[in-house]
């Protein structure tokens, strides 16, 4: 083990940057060369096919079979032309990655010869077999069938010499067993109710789409280091690893420079992002060392959470050919930042008005401040709930770390627009307004627009920050599907939507101004969710007591934070909205609790097998070493220069022996709760019992075993180094 570190070491010494072949012209003559969207469905299909699938995405109307086999052969038209040879339905199961099965292009005939086929019900529908993904007891192991149904809103694309078609997947009773098939749902109702709150102001406004720009953070690790160890390599984080006397405090990495083999690889991931579709933009440095960030333009949300996971796969594959790995694990090092994946939430209308940007007018300010004021609502309502769409093993570990958004889930406005929806819930009372007092209030929202130049900063201690033109949900963590906070976010938005206009026409009915009664509404919808607003240090213990304080939820872990899944609170909104039924949630709360338990358990048996394999064996080597040597110094010294002379040895040995007894008993210990654990039935006991019985070892082992790291010669410890790991490119 010894040998491989020190080689993987010379390694990475002898790297060079990967040259990057570029397409020829300019990015504009080659984005979404590999995507059959619209200019290619123009091109290869009939007028009647074209259209039937664009009212498809526009208006999601069914697709007949007829146009089906029309779209199949214009569809494997243009990929063969590409040389693809063959396909397969790309779908997103709740493993949290994606899924594929390839099929040939060809069919035998009786000749023996073949013909290249490609049909409607080819692309339409797929079997896939579901035994094997997690459906949480939604079907048994030997009820196999599961079906993938064609998602035409999100374009077909060539991921090599494979037509990928992104599609649903649904168990054989109707059940969803994806990521896609409640957020196609989650979008559809929030549409629907959000253009109906708009018909208000706008008559015009006939589709409110929601739009997702994600901000994906990463570390890269060369494959020579990653190798040599294996904790990184099977939980995608190091498990042990002192702090480097250089970590991060300097704060010279963030924006800086961009190392040349990682600069090569980030310009390969983008021309193969950028023939995908998918607008990668923004590439920097982030604040730990070997940590990096990537950002596109933001998307209809559907499309932005299959490009986000579209392009952590493609990340993948492009940073092992350049003898890189890519680590998505929120918090792969300890005492360095982790990573999250802020996902910016927005709406936008037919008629081009992002209804979280105030306008010029007091009636667009209406407008504004109406969406805005519920979108506080409906995080305010589900604050809970969207802090378990977050929740996982890896997330745990970042969360409150002072370095990302505490696990109270709180909103930041920042100051002005709080000065605004103060005087608004000043001003407002029941009753009847009178005209001067609604000729106030339409001159103070005039001018948000002008309040807001001058209140763009963000609070990065916010899970939910307020940011000019759409909220920051900064609490997801990187490697997590931003499909689930989105599912809970749109539905939440949705649900208060559908509420908030049935107050508003309640009054209308008893003769009460439009206007007038949107304000009234509006001032009770601002007192209700007031306790969920704050805008101060979300890293200091004083929010701690005060959010308590306030009645917030504090939930520290997963196993407690998926308990909401299946509350009857949750489960009711879920349903009223149509976007999952009782069954759907208890099976997403299980499913959640196997990862995490799953998780726990791999990264504690990893620990167990380093500990006892690589690490007490080197440890008890060195320690031999200085009792040889203790032995030698007592045969040619006297006694009282053996006394003074040995001190350090002895005191050496000691501590060497009082940190292996620590390891060694507390791996015992953790190893016995863990096989307790798996004897338990329920999955909510036992994803309970790892966090609270096997996973606070880890810390106790991890503490010994970095202090031995201190101890032990450098040339003995089996492991790379964070200051290798870190700091080697």
């Amino acid at each position: 083990m010894v040998t491989i570190r020190f080689k993987a070491l010379e390694e990475v010494m002898n790297r060079q940057p990967k040259e990057v072949l570029f397409p020829e012209g300019r990015v504009s003559g080659y984005f979404a060369s590999n995507v059959f969207g619209k200019e290619a469905m123009r091109e290869y299909m009939s007028e009647e096919a074209y259209n039937s699938v664009i009212e498809a995405i526009e208006k999601s109307t069914n697709i007949d079979r007829k146009i089906a086999d029309q779209v199949a052969a214009s569809m494997k038209a243009w990929a063969s032309e590409r040389g693809a040879t063959h396909y397969t339905h790309w779908f997103q199961p709740l493993t949290g990655e994606t899924a594929e099965k390839h099929d040939a292009f060809f069919e035998p005939t009786e000749s023996g010869r073949a013909i290249e086929r490609f049909g409607g019900g080819s692309l339409v529908q797929q079997e896939p077999d579901a035994s094997s993904f997690p459906s949480g007891g939604i079907r048994n192991t030997f009820e196999a069938r599961g079906y993938t149904a064609w998602d035409p809103s999100s374009p077909a694309f060539l991921m090599g010499k494979t037509l990928c078609i992104p599609t649903i997947f649904v168990s054989y009773t109707g059940e969803a067993l994806d990521y896609k098939t409640p957020l196609l749902k989650a979008l559809h109702v929030l549409d629907k109710n959000a253009t109906e709150v708009c018909q208000y102001f706008d008559k015009n406004v006939t589709k409110v789409t929601t739009t997702l720009g994600w901000e994906q953070e990463y570390f890269l690790v060369d494959s020579a280091l990653y190798n040599a160890r294996p904790d990184l390599a099977l939980t995608g984080r190091a498990l042990f690893g002192h702090a480097p006397a250089k970590g991060q405090q300097l704060e010279d990495h963030y924006f800086g420079s961009i190392p040349d083999r990682v600069a090569a690889f980030m310009r390969e991931y983008e021309i193969e992002a950028h023939m995908l579709g998918i607008p990668v933009k923004t590439r920097h440095n982030e604040v730990a060392p070997n940590q990096y960030e990537c950002a596109p333009i933001f998307e209809e949300c559907n499309l932005a959470v299959d490009h986000n996971q579209l392009l952590m796969e493609l990340m993948k594959k492009v940073a092992k050919k350049h003898n890189f790995r890519i680590l998505f694990h929120e918090k792969p090092f300890a005492k360095v930042n982790g990573s999250g994946k802020h996902c910016n939430w927005s709406l936008s209308t037919n008629t081009g008005k992002n209804l979280l940007a105030p306008g010029k007018t007091p009636k667009n300010n209406l407008q504004f401040l109406t969406f805005f004021i519920n979108s506080i609502v409906a995080f305010h309502n589900n604050a809970d709930l969207l802090r378990a769409t977050i929740a996982s093993a890896g997330n745990d570990h970042r969360l409150g770390a002072n370095e990302a958004p505490p696990a109270i889930m709180s909103v930041f406005i920042g100051s002005q627009l709080t000065a605004v929806l103060d005087e608004l819930e000043k001003k407002v009372k029941s009753g009847k307004m009178s005209p001067d007092e609604k000729t106030a209030l339409k001159l103070g929202i005039g001018r948000i627009p002008e309040i807001l130049l001058d209140n763009t900063d963000r609070n990065r201690t916010s899970p939910f920050a307020f940011t000019g033109n759409k909220f920051e949900f900064r609490a997801v963590g990187s490697s997590a599907n931003t499909a689930a906070p989105m599912i809970a976010l749109n539905t939440a938005m949705a649900d208060q939507l559908a509420e908030f206009k049935k107050q508003v026409d309640a009054l209308i009915g008893k003769g009460i101004d439009k206007d007038e009664a949107i304000f009234q509404i509006l001032r009770k919808c601002i007192v209700d969710s007031k306790k969920i607003r704050f805008e101060g240090n979300g890293y200091g213990e004083e929010w701690v007591a005060e959010a308590k304080k306030r009645g917030l939820s504090n939930i520290k872990d997963t196993p407690r934070a998926l308990e909401v899944y299946i509350h009857k609170e949750s489960i009711e909104l879920f349903n009223r909205m149509n976007v999952f039924n009782e069954r759907e949630m208890h099976a997403r709360h299980e499913i959640r609790l196997e990862g995490y338990t799953k998780k726990i358990q791999i990264e504690s048996r990893v620990m167990g097998d380093l500990v006892l394999n690589h690490i007490l064996p080197v440890a008890l080597k060195y320690q031999s070493e200085i009792v040889n040597n203790i032995k030698g110094l007592k045969e040619v010294l006297s006694a009282s220069d053996f006394n003074k002379m040995s001190v350090i040895q002895l005191d050496m040995v000691k501590k060497i022996a009082e940190h292996i007894e620590v390891i060694k008993k507390s791996v015992d210990q953790m190893t016995e709760e863990r096989k307790k654990a798996n004897k338990l039935s329920s999955q909510k006991e036992m994803a309970l019992a790892y966090r609270d019985k096997v996973f606070p070892f880890f810390e106790t082992i991890r503490y010994h075993v970095d202090k031995l790291e201190l101890i032990v010669d450098d040339a003995y410890w089996p492991l790379p180094k964070f200051r290798e790991l870190l700091f080697t490119n």
